[in-house]
């Protein structure tokens, strides 16, 4: 895959900076992060540019052939007569060739150096007598049982004789009267071996005396690195131009380039595959890769930055709280490696190394997504959220206003007091951007509780009374709490938790609600106790929550599934209401509708899971098969939840 900035080409501007501080940072980032990224796509791999030697590639080798000539030339005149070293004359009358080490020679005999068991046996007990602390001298006893036992003695003994076997006179006797020559022209041999190797590997560290050759390149050290790219791997770097310079910018995780090791951000390219870089524009440089692939040779001039010493980074694993398209991002680097995904995906952020663009995997494309995709940072999508936060603000102060006052109204009238720390004005002032998961597999004794949330009318007090009805003995629901007097047929703990109002509102101050509201002057609620005394008895409790309850929710340690219940289409939503005997009016319809977008849209990032409830068997059946799955795999859940 080649891809460019800019929908295949970077353009660029001479316009000036932004006016304010938030928009020079933004220009900051583009200006900084300008590249395109370099590939040999498997579309356009169908025939190899001809690798034509560059003259600066030429001439390195001609030095060294010239080198390797001379060293020829010098070894013929300077060679060795063998026949008239007087020391070579001598060794070659004596049969045995080498000189014996003496050392060895002591140890020959079973008597030798390496001792017998009764030397053994009386030192460690002259150890042991001289001793003084009782822990020493048991330890000593432990080693003397050991070796006056039969196997430790037998062992001994095959020590001895390895040991005198591989102490033999060294050298051996040559294998035959010709050894010598044989041995010379091997040499030489493997002398011609490595003259080729280093032939291919020297420019890599080029040396002192080819440095004149190098003077259109400033006297600069240069590498020459060579890359095996087969046509499905793309190659995983982005390029950007600085002045009539192409410099690497970014190397992608999972690319050839990344899995070489041999490029680096910062390294300018010369050449590729002898076609020179220096002074093209990055487009071209797109257009010249476009059809390459196989073995790409590089000529670079390494980055002058000290590189930090390679960490194995870990994985962090976030769910994303907004939706994010590249194409619609003026600030990404490189438009065509972002990595789109909606609210509610799990990404696998495997490098932070740009901390204003990460590179990701979305959580099941792995292996359909060969290389990393770019995401915004977690801190660079904040200041640039906040940053449209002010200037919407600042454009229409008095509309903002007057929407907040109708939202409090509309509230005040349906006669609910919502916890005021967890309403609908204190969600939308938090800049929604990554939550850190981890994957985690409910005990088969302390099960999730399921939250069911949708708009009236959906389905979702009807969906949960139908699983208390149909399995008593796995669901249950938590006993509400109520300031109003018991009546006759009810009992206290099974139908409500009857409390004063004094202690209700002392509970409500201290945060044991999960949601609380007033109706008839009586007070109600559902406490997060409630919930724990159903989780502890191994039933999965079942709620049906309003959406302000849900931080509350999520921020206790009841490790909650929620799932949305969605409306269907208006005309399917009237004949599933018409089966209950309601007659909704159209704009009834188009309120449930417009408000289940509007929770989708400002709570989205919080379900597990969401059920469109076209009909109610279907959504029923959904319903289960999603619980089922808490038993059999695990979720993804905050990672706060399980520290």
């Amino acid at each position: 895959m080649t891809t460019s900035h800019m929908n295949g080409y970077v353009t660029e501007s001479d316009g000036g900076g932004g006016s304010g501080g938030g928009t020079d940072f933004l220009e900051e980032v583009v200006q900084r992060h300008r590249e395109m990224a370099v590939d040999c796509p498997s579309e356009l791999g169908a025939r190899t540019l001809p690798v034509r030697r560059s003259a600066q590639l030429e001439r390195i080798r001609q030095q060294q052939e010239d080198r390797r000539r001379r060293e020829e030339e010098g070894r013929n005149r300077q060679e060795l007569d063998l026949n008239s070293s007087m020391r070579l004359k001598k060794l070659s009358q004596n049969p045995k060739v080498g000189i014996d080490n003496p050392t060895f020679e002591q140890m020959e005999g079973p008597g030798g150096s390496i001792g017998e068991l009764e030397d053994l046996l009386m030192s460690l007990k002259q150890v042991q007598h001289s001793l003084n602390d009782s822990q020493s001298q048991e330890d000593i006893e432990l080693v003397l049982q050991l070796v006056q036992k039969r196997d430790f003695q037998k062992a001994f003994d095959i020590h001895n004789a390895v040991a005198h076997y591989m102490n033999r006179p060294s050298p051996p006797y040559p294998m035959m009267d010709h050894a010598q020559s044989l041995a010379q022209e091997a040499l030489m041999m493997a002398h011609d071996s490595v003259a080729e190797q280093e032939m291919q590997l020297e420019p890599l560290v080029p040396s002192v005396s080819q440095s004149e050759t190098l003077t259109q390149w400033g006297g600069e050290t240069v590498k020459i690195v060579r890359i095996e790219k087969a046509k499905d791997i793309p190659l995983g770097a982005t390029v950007r131009n600085d002045m009539d310079s192409v410099v690497i910018s970014r190397i992608v995780k999972g690319g050839a380039a990344e899995n070489s090791g041999l490029l680096h951000e910062g390294d300018e390219i010369l050449e590729i595959n002898g076609v020179e870089i220096r002074g093209k524009d990055v487009n071209e440089v797109f257009d010249i890769l476009a059809d390459m692939h196989g073995v790409l040779t590089f000529v670079l001039i390494p980055s002058a930055q000290i590189k930090p010493p390679p960490i194995k980074e870990t994985v962090m694993h976030v769910k994303a709280h907004f939706d994010y398209d590249p194409s619609d991002d003026p600030y990404v680097p490189c438009r065509e490696l972002g990595l789109c995904f909606q609210k509610g995906d799990i990404l696998h952020i495997i490098s932070q190394d740009d901390p204003n663009w990460w590179q990701a995997y979305r959580d099941g494309d792995e292996d359909n997504q060969p290389l990393a995709g770019l995401v915004p940072g977690k801190s660079f999508q904040q200041q640039r959220e906040a940053m449209k936060q002010t200037i919407e603000e600042d454009k229409e102060p008095e509309k903002s206003g007057k929407l907040w006052c109708a939202k409090k109204n509309k509230k005040k009238r349906k006669k609910m007091q919502y916890n005021a720390n967890k309403n609908d004005d204190f969600e939308n002032e938090e800049i929604l951007t990554y939550e850190e998961m981890a994957l985690y597999h409910q005990p088969a004794n302390r099960k999730r509780p399921i939250a069911l949330i949708g708009p009236s009318n959906c389905g979702q007090n009807e969906l949960r009374q139908r699983l208390l009805s149909s399995e008593p003995d796995r669901f249950a629901g938590a006993v509400p709490h109520t300031t109003r007097s018991r009546r006759d047929n009810e009992v206290n703990s099974r139908d409500y938790h009857f409390v004063s109002r004094q202690a209700f509102e002392m509970d409500s101050a201290a945060g044991k609600f999960i949601e609380s509201g007033e109706f008839e002057k009586n007070l109600y609620g559902t406490s997060t106790d409630s919930v724990r005394q159903v989780i502890n008895t191994g039933k999965i409790c079942l709620l049906c929550v309003h959406t302000q309850s849900l931080k509350v929710l999520r921020s206790s340690d009841l490790k909650p599934y929620i799932i949305f219940i969605a409306p269907p289409s208006q005309e399917r939503l009237r004949a599933l209401l018409a089966k209950d005997n309601k007659n909704p009016k159209p704009e009834e319809l188009r309120d449930i509708i417009e408000k289940a977008r509007e929770m989708e849209q400002n709570y989205g990032h919080l379900f597990d899971a969401a059920i469109v409830n076209t009909d109610q068997d279907k959504a029923y059946q959904e319903l289960l098969r999603l619980i089922n799955k808490l038993d059999t795999e695990p979720q993804w859940v905050p990672s706060s939840w399980l520290r």
